[in-house]
């Protein structure tokens, strides 16, 4: 059922059922509600016209289109932002270049005034200003030929403490003279000749243990190891050999040590010696003394006399002169030039596997 009520613009539309109103629906100018019965209770709800929804339409669209300007607007602001700091930085470097032209300058004229100062204090002290002769000056070397020198007036005594410095020939030639006595007497030192003859002789090759050995704190590379060489403390050495021998094979082990390169720093640490290897591009080998040896045993060489240098002078280049005659042979005996590396009365040194290789 349906009726009207025209005063307020409202439609009323009613459901029946057997038992009586179940559904009420009022339609108004604005609005329109719904009332749902159920017995003794009701609902009441309220739908808004889709009508006017629509009508905000344009003021989304407004307010889109705003917020992209905005969005237009932020980027061009951070352009003209990041050209001011450019422009900033240019002009800062001006103003710095500027400046240090102007000290720059300011130090000249310092300069200046100090070169003033001291010859101002050197002719307060009696020191005489001596023109020097430039190379195209011919009157100089006129004066140096002429006869002996007269008397000069004193405009020219300046020339004259030049040109006079030249005469006394013969205490130069006896001065000359001396040096070629020197020569002629200094046959004395034999040393050259010996200086000159490089060998296995000059290294000071000694045994050595290992007491302990832990990585650099700034190398994974490279080992730092106290070594016993039988001296009074142990020495600290620095060993490339992380990537070939494991730390624990390290520990307490016996080895031969090169004792006389001047030390060096490496990665902080100073190396005090070189642990010596039998090497390969693909393997290395610390060198085993013989059975019996101790700390300090020194490495000798039959055929190849003499005492080894205190230390090695890095520009004689000795290590790089013998260093390539040192290998081991088909037996891993380590030998430099067919003579092993020897303890005296207790045999000599090996790799463990590497044979025919080189030793450093």
């Amino acid at each position: 059922m349906q009726t009207s009520d025209n005063a307020h613009g409202a439609t009323w539309v009613f459901s029946r059922t057997a038992v009586g109103i179940r559904n009420v629906s009022i339609t108004g100018r604005r609005s329109q509600f719904h009332v749902l019965f159920s017995g003794s209770r009701f609902l009441v709800t309220r739908s808004l016209p889709l009508v006017k929804m629509s009508g905000h339409t344009p003021s989304v669209m407004r307010l889109e289109q705003r917020a992209a300007e905005a969005d237009h607007i932020i980027d061009y602001l951070k352009q003209q932002v990041q050209l001011l700091k450019e422009k900033a930085k240019v002009q800062a470097t001006v103003r710095e270049e500027k400046k240090l032209k102007v000290e720059n300058t300011k130090l000249k004229r310092d300069i200046e005034q100090l070169k003033q100062t001291l010859l101002e204090k050197e002719k307060s002290r009696g020191v005489r200003e001596v023109a020097m002769p430039t190379a195209g000056d011919s009157s100089i070397q006129c004066a140096s030929k002429s006869t002996p020198p007269q008397p000069l007036s004193p405009a020219r005594s300046s020339t004259s403490l030049v040109v006079t410095a030249s005469p006394p020939p013969k205490n130069s030639e006896g001065k000359k003279n001396k040096p070629e006595k020197k020569e002629k007497g200094e046959k004395k030192p034999a040393a050259p000749q010996e200086e000159a003859k490089v060998d296995v002789s000059r290294l000071d090759m000694r045994v050595g243990r290992i007491v302990t050995a832990e990585k650099h704190p700034d190398a994974d590379s490279l080992y730092v190891e106290q070594v016993d060489v039988g001296e009074a403390a142990p020495r600290t050495v620095v060993s490339g050999l992380v990537k070939h021998i494991p730390i624990d094979q390290m520990q307490n082990r016996m080895a031969v040590l090169l004792c006389n390169l001047k030390p060096a720093k490496m990665r902080g640490v100073v190396s005090q010696a070189m642990v010596m290897c039998a090497s390969s591009p693909d393997k290395v080998e610390i060198l085993d003394p013989p059975s019996g040896a101790v700390p300090g045993d020194r490495v000798i060489f039959q055929g190849f006399p003499g005492e080894p240098d205190k230390e090695l002078n890095p520009k004689k280049k000795v290590w790089e002169a013998v260093q390539p005659d040192l290998k081991t042979d088909g037996q891993c005996v380590a030998n430099y030039k067919g003579a092993p590396f020897e303890i005296a009365g207790k045999g000599v040194c090996k790799a463990q596997t590497m044979s025919n290789s080189g030793i450093k």
